[in-house]
């Protein structure tokens, strides 16, 4: 039996991960402290989702962890002998960030370069999958030309309909201070591929959601959206009109795309990973969604002032993922993701 390291194992990426391939008979083991609790308080706690994992599988271990632990980690990665690593705790939130910067960084750049290092000293030739955002990329998409429509903005130039490459620029932007540390683990990813020539690659996520998300308002867009529909709270809408668009993933269509990414690893790759323009969607037109599921009116205050360093539009170009992995596809629309979502909030009630 194949052994897997999952961090940030109770997260939403992390604990599709887990399910994932636990139920394809490989030895999970996942470290995670709780760290969402601290950051976001008692909405962001995740571990009623822990508690699911171990309940649901016998083959899931979870390890109280901290990645920014590094001797904890060097034993850890040590101990088990991973046959791969998951790479998805962190610090989500670029409003977050701001405020607690040496957290921040401690938790994604440092707690990146400290499990990349145990790995190489474990074994070198483990692939190493990471998740990185589209935040890398800072506010730089929003120079492209855009056009004002009904309810979204969009790519004015043809050439930019399927969203934005791999190729894109990263630096003179700005970043939010998570970008920025975000970005600094994405490069290291990459600098051990090709240095070390170890399997990895980074994943810059647009937006990953699914139903086992704990979303808050710094983060979790779509979660966070239909929990203020489910319970009757008012969502704030920050600039943009309500129009900036994001293209959204469920969380086992990336769960997917690992398992094809593990099969064939690469070395030093990065993958714009994200719903693509079919699964993208505005605020007022994610507005619209749920309403129809639901059958209750969002409550929504605008606020004129948008979040620094925003997109306004960003839709991933997946073709880079497709020609390299022909066998993964997004299998999730917006309405199943959605309507998903919806069911669980309703049972989990808060």
């Amino acid at each position: 039996m194949k052994t897997l390291l999952v961090t940030g194992s109770s997260g939403l990426i992390g604990s599709e991960v887990v399910s994932y391939f636990a139920g394809r008979d490989w030895e999970v083991h996942g470290l995670d402290n709780n760290m969402r609790a601290a950051f976001f308080g008692p909405a962001g706690d995740t571990t009623w989702n822990r508690r699911r994992l171990e309940a649901a599988w016998k083959n899931f271990h979870h390890h109280e962890l901290d990645i920014r632990d590094r001797q904890a980690v060097m034993e850890c990665v040590a101990a088990l002998k991973p046959a791969a690593i998951v790479h998805a705790a962190a610090q989500p939130s670029h409003d977050l960030a701001a405020s607690r910067p040496f957290d921040d960084f401690d938790v994604n750049a440092v707690g990146t370069l400290n499990l990349l290092e145990a790995n190489r000293r474990t074994d070198p030739g483990t692939p190493f999958v990471y998740f990185s955002t589209n935040k890398v990329y800072g506010d730089a998409p929003n120079e492209l030309a855009l056009e004002e429509k009904e309810t979204r903005w969009d790519y004015a130039d043809p050439a930019c309909r399927d969203g934005i490459a791999e190729d894109f620029r990263i630096d003179a932007s700005t970043h939010s201070v998570f970008g920025a540390s975000k970005a600094a683990a994405d490069i290291m990813v990459q600098e051990y591929g090709r240095y070390f020539s170890m399997p990895g690659c980074c994943l810059r996520g647009g937006c990953l959601t699914g139903p086992n998300h704990s979303g808050v308002e710094l983060h979790g867009f779509l979660s966070y959206l239909i929990k203020c529909n489910v319970l009757g709270t008012e969502y704030r809408i920050y600039g943009y009109k309500g129009k900036q668009v994001r293209d959204n993933i469920h969380a086992r269509d990336v769960a997917r795309f690992i398992e094809e990414f593990l099969k064939a690893p690469r070395c030093g790759e990065v993958y714009n990973i994200g719903g693509g323009r079919g699964n993208s969607i505005s605020i007022l037109e994610a507005f619209r969604l749920i309403e129809s599921i639901s059958g209750k009116p969002m409550a929504y205050r605008y606020l004129e002032s948008n979040r620094v360093g925003d997109h306004i539009c960003y839709i991933s170009n997946l073709a880079k993922m497709k020609a390299h992995y022909p066998g993964w596809s997004i299998r999730r629309d917006l309405p199943a993701i959605f309507a998903e979502i919806h069911r669980s909030w309703l049972e989990r009630g808060s």
